[in-house]
Order: structure tokens, then sequence, then C-alpha cells
């Protein structure tokens, strides 16, 4: 029997965009307090129409409606690009998230890995079209966070620059499957408690489409501290919901905090076990990058190294949790099956 979670109130702050040049100071402020307390907050007046936000719903939902045969024309590789299906299990559950993901990025680790124009007429270019909107937002975000820690407005920008074929950001389209409403003692876990390891998520979902849920709580991004008090994040027409990841979280000597979350596993009266559908935007730097905060609190590593530690980090989790269900489980046959970790919700 899952156990009734507990709720708490916690204020995730709606920044305007509105004016930018003009409000760069005061955005700044707000944006880095709301990343120095709760690693969230949501952005409105950016510029992204609703319409251009359900254009890509569209997008993505007439992929995922493709068979799976064609889906698997472009499977997921270690590039963190592709389609993978019921295959990424969280270290907080050690289950496997009951959805599909297809990831895409703007440089060369997407060859021979967009979906066929044939399959899906135009999804290649409305979805790079859509990267790119979605970029321009971050990059606004990033010139804040800059003038936050004391470094030269254009720092982060210049790590993230999607012209350059070995760019890391990737747009993560995401299909959860319906979960029974009847309980048959099977918990469906969407998206286990976890944090996101890049940079700067930006999300997307439909209205209605609830289950996302966040835990404050981390002071160094070495820790992997959980509590156990969620505040729902509710999502609106026209609102980007944006979020700190581990590598800024030590690139800013863990002021800018990086904070679990998870899209709820549907268990109790209240939520909501339809099909549901998200879009994620990670902002990832470029391989070569250098991560260090202004402090030197941490050792300085490459965007490369540091995410290689991170799946490593993820990995030694994982194992260890998967090695307990083993023993718990000893009598029990398990068949070794391929696992992909990736880079957040």
């Amino acid at each position: 029997m899952v156990p009734a979670t507990k709720y708490v109130d916690r204020e995730i702050p709606q920044i305007s965009l509105l004016n930018f040049e003009q409000r760069i100071d005061q955005i700044s402020d707000q944006i880095c307090n709301a990343a120095e307390t709760v690693g969230f907050f949501a952005v409105k007046d950016h510029g992204l129409s609703e319409a251009e936000v359900q254009s890509m719903f569209s997008v993505s939902e007439s992929f995922f409606k493709l068979p799976d045969t064609k889906k698997a024309s472009v499977p997921w590789s270690p590039q963190n690009v592709g389609w993978e299906k019921m295959s990424q299990i969280r270290p907080s559950t050690g289950e496997a998230d009951t959805k599909e993901s297809y990831q895409l990025q703007f440089g060369e680790n997407m060859k021979d890995l967009w979906i066929n124009d044939e399959d899906l007429p135009g999804f290649k270019t409305k979805s790079l079209e859509f990267m790119h909107r979605v970029q321009g937002i971050s990059e606004k975000l990033m010139l804040c966070l800059a003038r936050g820690l004391g470094f030269a407005d254009d720092y982060f920008v210049k790590y993230h620059d999607t012209s350059r074929p070995d760019s890391q950001s990737t747009l993560r389209l995401l299909h959860y499957y319906e979960t029974p409403k009847t309980n048959d003692g099977i918990v469906r876990h969407r998206a286990g408690a976890h944090v996101d390891w890049g940079f700067l998520t930006l999300l997307f979902q439909r209205t209605g489409q609830s289950g996302l849920e966040i835990c404050p709580g981390r002071e160094a991004v070495t820790e992997h501290a959980l509590g156990d008090a969620w505040t729902k994040v509710e999502f609106e027409p026209g609102v980007i919901v944006c979020n700190i990841g581990d590598l800024l979280m030590s690139w800013s000597d863990d002021r800018f905090k990086s904070t679990y979350h998870r899209v709820k596993a549907p268990c109790e009266e209240g939520d909501y076990f339809g099909e549901r559908y998200s879009i994620a935007f990670f902002n990832q730097p470029v391989k070569d990058a250098i991560i260090q905060g202004p402090k030197g609190k941490y050792p300085t590593v490459t965007g490369e190294e540091f995410t290689r530690a991170a799946m490593t980090r993820n990995f030694g989790i994982l194992k260890e949790k998967l090695a307990a269900k083993k023993k718990e489980q000893s009598n029990a046959k398990l068949v070794d099956a391929p696992v992909h970790v990736e880079v957040g919700a």
C-alpha cells in the first residue's frame, strides 16, 4: 500500500520577461532569488505564443502515434538522443518510468536519428524551429543568472552555442502512458524523484495533465538528501516552468539549488491517471566548457567531465538500489535489461 503523500505549500515565483532590456536588473534579481530558494520558477511574457507551444505538442503527439517499428528506426543512443520506451530506471525507485520519449539535439549527434520525413513530413524542420525559439528564451535567463554570479553577460550563453556541431542541449518529447484507476497493487512510476544534472531546464505541459511535484532541501550538489513533503506545480497557459540543474548548482558554488522533483505515480484520489504529454528543453554546455563557480568551491571540470561524473554517480546509486531489490527477491529470477540514464525529467 502506497502511503498518502504529504503536501506543503511553497511559492514558485512567476516572473515576467516583459520589456526585458529595460527591466533586466529587476528580472535578474527575481530569477536569482528563486534559484537560491526553491530552485524552480516560472516565466511569462517570454515571446513564445501558446499557439506555437500547442503546435509543437501536436508534432510530438504525431511522433508517438507512429507504430513502435517506425519509432525504433531512431533508437536511443549514448549521445543522449533518440527514442526510448520504458527503459529509464530512476535510482529513487529502481523501476522503469511508465513512459516513452524522443530526444533531439541541434548538432552532429542527431546524424541518422531524425525520424524519416516520409514517415512524418516536416518533423525535423518544425522541431528545430521550436528548439531555436526556446533557446532564445534560455539565453535571456542565462544572462540573468550570469549577472547574479558576477560573470560577464555572455558567460553562459557562449558555452551553450547551438551553432557548434558538439552542441549538447536537448529537447525531450515525452509521452506518459495512461495508468489504471483501480488499485491492482502495482505502482506505475511516471518519473521517479530525481534532479536534473544539466544547466537549466524549461518545461512545457498540456493544461489539465498534472503530476509535476517538487521537494526542495539540498544544500550541496554532492548531497542526495530527499525530504518527504511535496508541492504540486500547477501549469498555466503561456507560462514556462524552469528549474536549476546540478551543473548550474555546482557552477554557482551551491548558491542556486537543483531541486528534487517527480511526475507522481498516480495512486490517490485527485491524481491524474490519463495519458500525459510534456516537453522539456535541457540546456547543456558544450563538452569543452570550463565549469567552476566564482568562489572555486569545486575543482574545475569540463562540461564533458561533469556529465560523465553525474552518469557514474547515478549508475552507482541505481546499482545499489537494484542489488538491494535482488536481495529482497532472492528467489525470483532477475533478467538483465538495457538501462539508460538521462539528464532529467
